[in-house]
């Protein structure tokens, strides 16, 4: 039995190796085979190991498959595929381009549409067919909110999968395309140096905030010239560093042998030498802070006036 990707298999490639529907049941039952959608299963554990949109991967690996070269994937599935970063997205439908002329649809988890793609806008990943990462970028913006939005536009760029003239020139070509008016917010926010969704949405909650724009990887030197470290946020003008934590950064930061206290304490005596050199005060984010944004606000607010009297 042919075997994809990831593992995944069709009903018709098993039933063609002689199991039967009775068998795959029962492989179900057992916990040993999961049905990723109608006709598509993947081993149990595969399954179990994917976060969400991990899990949306492969159903729209799983639909490309059965539809064998009829569709591309488009907007946020074609988004996931390229392996920018999601947050606040729809999962539930895999969203796919006609690439045979036929007309678009939605299906219960799948989305067919037909507008816009180029032949030369058309690429194999593997057994996939994918948009061009600006396509799908800008798809997926314009199907969620502006915050999501500019989260999903700095990750094409912190990613290096397109650049600033490239996003613009797409957006300049969908003219007539649903929600083209509301993207060009996105893309004015959108910036390179954000390196997580936590580091957009804090950067996002500024500008909703009326806050001064933060430059981003901020690098700090002492009076030798040697780096000391690189902040997510600063504002310089406010003497004022800004980090976001986040449980995924710090498990970036763990070294072998570490465990994350290890990396809090090495994260405090960096913040320790960063105020240290520069005189400049720390503010530190955190996920909770970003659904607090007019009390965030005005913590940043009362640390930029102290930066000011300092």
């Amino acid at each position: 039995m042919t075997l994809h990707p990831n593992g995944l298999f069709l009903r018709r490639e098993a039933l063609d190796s002689g199991y039967r529907d009775r068998d795959l049941l029962a492989a179900r039952r057992a916990g040993v085979i999961e049905r990723v959608r109608h006709g598509a299963y993947v081993a149990a554990e595969t399954w179990q190991a994917r976060d969400p949109v991990g899990r949306h991967r492969l159903r729209a690996q799983a639909v490309c498959l059965t539809h064998e070269g009829r569709v591309a994937l488009s907007h946020v599935s074609g988004a996931a595929e390229h392996g920018m970063r999601l947050w606040n997205v729809d999962l539930e439908h895999v969203h796919v381009v006609r690439l045979d002329g036929a007309k678009g649809r939605k299906q219960r988890d799948v989305i067919y549409h037909e507008e816009g793609w180029r032949p030369d806008g058309v690429h194999a990943m593997q057994e996939l067919l994918v948009l061009g990462a600006e396509q799908c970028a800008l798809g997926a913006a314009s199907l969620t909110n502006t915050e999501s939005g500019v989260g999903l536009l700095d990750s094409c760029l912190d990613l290096q999968l397109s650049d600033e003239a490239s996003l613009w020139a797409e957006h300049a070509r969908r003219t007539q395309w649903p929600h083209h008016a509301k993207l060009q917010i996105s893309l004015r926010l959108m910036r390179p140096g954000a390196q997580s969704i936590g580091e957009s949405r804090g950067r996002f909650l500024c500008f909703k905030q009326h806050l001064p724009e933060p430059k981003l990887q901020f690098h700090v030197y002492d009076n030798r010239g040697n780096l000391v470290g690189i902040t997510d946020f600063a504002w310089p003008h406010y003497r004022l560093l800004g980090e976001f934590d986040g449980m995924i950064k710090y498990g970036r930061l763990l070294k072998p042998g570490q465990d994350p206290g290890d990396v809090v304490t090495d994260e405090k005596n960096r913040e320790d030498r960063l105020r240290e050199v520069t005189g400049w005060s720390m503010i530190r984010l955190t996920w909770p802070d970003l659904y607090v944004q007019r009390v965030t606000g005005d913590r940043i607010r009362r640390k930029m006036r102290l930066g000011l009297a300092a």
